[in-house]
């Protein structure tokens, strides 16, 4: 007996095992048909190995069989056959605990796992997403799915998935706060675009990132106790931020049925108008104030007290009003040094004669200036020092009946929404945006908010299970957990098997596990 390959008229090889008798050629057992090199040889082995087995080496065919059918099985695995699975496991988990799996839309689903590991452009997305779990998206498709994401049109190829992400991140706050969301906090951040075109929404103005020159967006976000959230919108970027407030505030109230929490914001939401319209609607409120910007009566009344380290005062106002002062050594020592900071680089310019009539105004260290005669500029250092009396002073503006240590404590929890501003812009890098089209906008700013939710109950999870784990780690391991998908050789069965996980990996599963059971 011997192994013959024989070439077939479709381009395939078949391998058989044949006999000779008499000048006759009989086929003893055919082994299929192959038509890469690699199919081939593992078919020509199989045939000797049967070969053998007839000619006396029993014991030797099993043992090498063995051997043979594993080498066979191995070498028709393929890049194509094993994904990345990790994202799916761990934050796939989280995504369906929070209830995002009511969206019915796998792109939606798809694009908000991968900006929680592997953000990026949306062609970098689609890029990753092809490349590594094998799902593939056109660039318009895409395109064509954020148009439709938040749109508010009634026909049928809108979808409004803003809303439903709102109210279900909406709903797993209140479960997460046992039913009641008795506090409140909003904030703006700035968003830039990589671009130097304006447009109705696009627009250059006061830039938190620094980037003055390129167009921008703003964004407010209204987060619960410990940055959990509420909800969001976005404006023009040249809008005043103490206009938005309100209008987001009553709007997330009448779509959640809010109720009336306590509402807490900074110093640059606080206004007349502001506070009216909380009062007028039967708000509390605590809002940072500037203690140098109220009327000269109060200002008396401040420096009477000569606060020192940690003590607190408080000053009646109009109505239920106070103001509730705190003074901090740190603090103080702090604001000294930005002082002198600005007062050095003042001389410097002066100095340098570099001073002109712009530089005559009330904004930052240039009210130091003093303008002598017709053109001579100096220092007022008499202002400069008398200011030294309001370093370390922090006021805030309430309406409640609660005690200043409260106040001073309540306030203090508004950087969940500063951290939740730089958790976007960090790890899940909301900007630089390169979208120019609205909703398109609108919608990558909608995927990065679920995201938001998602990443916040990885970090709950991580504490409750994994105290020793960052986020940025988690983020790192799923990146290595995969599956594969095979077939058993003769069979058309297809099967698929998650590849065994280092022990960090495991214990990161198991810790979603427990959490979302």
């Amino acid at each position: 007996m011997f192994v013959r390959r024989k070439a077939n008229k479709s381009g395939t090889i078949s391998v058989q095992v044949v006999s000779k008798n008499r000048k006759k050629y009989k086929v003893e057992r055919s082994f299929g048909t192959g038509r890469t090199e690699s199919d081939i040889v593992r078919l020509v082995e199989q045939a000797k190995q049967y070969v053998r087995a007839q000619e006396g080496f029993v014991d030797s065919f099993f043992i090498d069989s063995n051997e043979t059918s594993i080498r066979n099985f191995v070498t028709s695995i393929t890049n194509d056959s094993i994904r990345v699975i990790g994202p799916e496991l761990v934050f796939g988990q989280l995504y369906d605990h929070i209830g995002f799996s009511q969206v019915q839309s796998d792109m939606f689903r798809h694009l908000v796992i991968s900006r929680l590991f592997s953000p990026g452009s949306k062609l970098k997305t689609i890029d990753y997403l092809e490349r590594y779990q094998g799902i593939n998206y056109f660039k318009d498709t895409v395109y064509r799915f954020l148009d439709r994401l938040c749109s508010k049109d009634k026909s049928k190829s809108a979808t409004d998935i803003k809303n439903q992400v709102e109210h279900i991140s909406f709903h797993h706050t209140k479960k997460v706060l046992k039913g009641k969301v008795s506090v409140v906090f909003y904030d703006m951040t700035t968003l830039y675009f990589e671009a130097s075109d304006e447009d109705d929404l696009r627009k250059t103005g006061f830039s938190k990132d620094g980037k003055h020159q390129c167009p921008q967006i703003y964004l407010g976000l209204l987060v619960a106790t410990e940055g959990n959230p509420i909800g969001y919108e976005i404006f023009e970027g040249n809008i005043f931020e103490g206009h938005t407030f309100i209008p987001v505030l009553q709007n997330m109230a009448k779509r959640f049925s809010l109720g009336k929490p306590v509402v807490i914001a900074d110093a640059g939401l606080l206004s007349d108008n502001n506070i009216a319209s909380l009062e007028e609607d039967g708000y509390k409120y605590i809002l940072g104030a500037r203690p140098k910007n109220v009327k000269d009566e109060i200002k008396r009344k401040i420096l009477s007290f000569s606060l020192e380290d940690r003590q607190t005062a408080s000053i009646p106002l109009e109505g239920k009003q106070r103001l509730i002062l705190s003074m901090s050594d740190i603090r103080a020592k702090k604001d000294a040094q930005n002082r002198e900071r600005g007062l050095q680089r003042l001389q410097k310019r002066l100095k340098s004669g570099k001073l002109t009539k712009s530089n005559i105004n009330n904004r930052g260290y240039n009210k130091y200036l003093k303008l002598e005669g017709k053109i001579s500029l100096s220092i007022n250092m008499d202002k400069y020092n008398a200011d030294a009396a309001w370093d370390g002073l922090k006021a805030y503006k309430t309406n409640t009946s609660l005690s200043a240590e409260k106040i001073i404590e309540n306030y203090g929890n508004l950087w969940y929404i500063e951290r939740a501003f730089r958790m976007n812009k960090t790890d899940l890098r909301i900007r630089p945006i390169y979208h120019h089209v609205r909703n398109r906008i609108e919608g990558h700013i909608c995927i990065c908010f679920t995201a938001y939710s998602i990443l916040l109950e990885t970090e709950r999870m991580l504490k409750k299970h994994l105290p020793g784990t960052t986020i940025k780690r988690a983020q790192e391991l799923v990146k290595t957990m995969y599956k594969l998908t095979y077939r058993i050789p003769n069979s058309r069965e297809t099967h698929t098997q998650v590849l065994g996980m280092s022990d960090e990996q495991r214990k990161l599963y198991e810790a979603v596990c427990r959490w979302c059971r």
